[in-house]
């Protein structure tokens, strides 16, 4: 899968045509890096661990998740490492238009926190975090000569872009300990983890380790099936306290981690309350949340992968919005089904896609089956099949697989 490359001799007319395809092919791939983003936040360069293994009483399985579900750290500050490898190809940039305008709001300001928490997504990044109970939380986004800082105090939320001097302000309930920000911490992304441990999976304690200067049990987490593109989830858990320190997840391809998230740094300890304080910058622009989403539709992320029956098949009637996709397989094999409104991708530039369908054609692979035509576009953790009817089938699954569910589904 080659990426798309110009030509020096294009004349300006045509580059301004492939721009534009490449705009409109954004659209196209949007349900891809969008999933992609969500797996991504399971499993964030591992953390430093200190050498050698340290010496602690026997745990079962169920105990560690027992005392994962328990542990109630309200206060902490630390440094988080993310990197994040999916595999994606060098589109130029053109993949990092894609993740934020897939979830850019109102005016796209650099300081909103939905489109600038999506560069996690891929690279390698720095965070320093605090927490003081449910109410009070702050992360920061270490970068080159600038830093981004999303801060939480009570009813208000702060987001704060320092090399664009832009400010995001927002309200919110109280208590967001739940929110799409903590997904990004081996908290959030274990609590997500377990929610997948059923029939189809295998837990074990795989031994111990040192992270951040703590001793920890290893969670590891295997699925049971075969077809999916998880190859194992390996979790640190704090001795002491039961809180997750560092996740790592690894596809069943083998390699390199897809993306791990670990703590380097972490401290217990109360963090200062003017930790979680924020002031205007002078000069700043400031964009509200309620002029950022005028006009535009709310998501509903209760149910971000849609609902199923207790067969795992598709729910129909079982409160799905219009928006919100349908999940068909079980457990690991799980597959999303979106609708896109019959607005499929031209197979191949020879039928009538031009330079758009070549560009598409170059990013994935072509696929037949008795649903028809379409692409597969392929990562390392998810891939995607866009049917030339317009419909999506995403998941952490195979490409076969997920042509089995296409056909299945005529």
């Amino acid at each position: 899968m080659a990426p798309y490359e110009t030509d020096d001799s294009t004349d300006t007319g045509e580059r301004d045509e492939l721009r534009a395809g490449r705009r409109r092919a954004a659209r196209y791939i949007v349900p891809v890096t969008v999933v992609g983003v969500a797996a991504a936040t399971i499993g964030l360069v591992p953390a430093l661990a200190d050498s050698g293994d340290p010496n602690l009483p026997k745990v079962t399985a169920q105990q560690l998740i027992d005392k994962i579900a328990k542990s109630d750290v309200q206060q902490l500050s630390g440094t988080v490492k993310i990197s994040t490898d999916l595999g994606l190809p060098d589109l130029g940039g053109l993949e990092s238009s894609m993740l934020s305008g897939a979830t850019k709001s109102g005016d796209g300001s650099s300081a909103d926190p939905t489109t600038k928490l999506t560069e996690l997504a891929t690279g390698t990044h720095t965070l320093r975090v605090a927490a003081d109970g449910p109410d009070k939380q702050k992360v920061s986004l270490l970068e080159n000569a600038a830093e981004y800082s999303l801060i939480h105090n009570g009813k208000d939320v702060w987001g704060y872009d320092s090399q664009t001097n832009e400010v995001f302000h927002g309200t919110t309930a109280a208590d967001t300990s739940k929110g799409d920000e903590t997904r990004a911490t081996p908290k959030g992304l274990t609590d997500e983890a377990l929610k997948s441990v059923d029939d189809t999976t295998s837990v074990t304690v795989d031994g111990t380790e040192h992270v951040a200067g703590r001793d920890a049990y290893k969670l590891l987490i295997k699925p049971k099936q075969s077809g999916t593109t998880v190859g194992a989830i390996s979790i640190a858990v704090d001795a002491k306290t039961g809180l997750p320190l560092k996740f790592t997840l690894t596809p069943a391809s083998g390699g390199a981690a897809v993306v791990d998230v670990g703590f380097t740094q972490l401290s217990l300890s109360k963090p200062a309350a003017s930790t979680f304080d924020f002031k205007t910058p002078k000069g700043a622009k400031v964009t509200t949340e309620d002029s950022a989403t005028k006009g535009a539709p709310t998501p509903d992320r209760s149910a971000p992968f849609g609902k199923t029956d207790k067969t795992g098949k598709a729910g129909k009637g079982l409160g799905k919005s219009a928006d919100d996709p349908t999940v068909i397989g079980k457990g690991w094999n799980s597959i999303a089904v979106f609708e896109t409104g019959g607005q499929g991708i031209p197979s191949g530039s020879k039928s009538g896609g031009g330079d758009l369908g070549g560009f598409l054609s170059s990013l994935g692979d072509q696929v037949k089956g008795s649903f028809g035509s379409g692409t597969v576009y392929s990562t390392r953790l998810i891939n995607a099949l866009v049917t030339d009817d317009g419909k999506v089938y995403v998941g952490a699954v195979t490409k076969s697989a997920l042509v089995k569910a296409a056909d299945a589904a005529k």
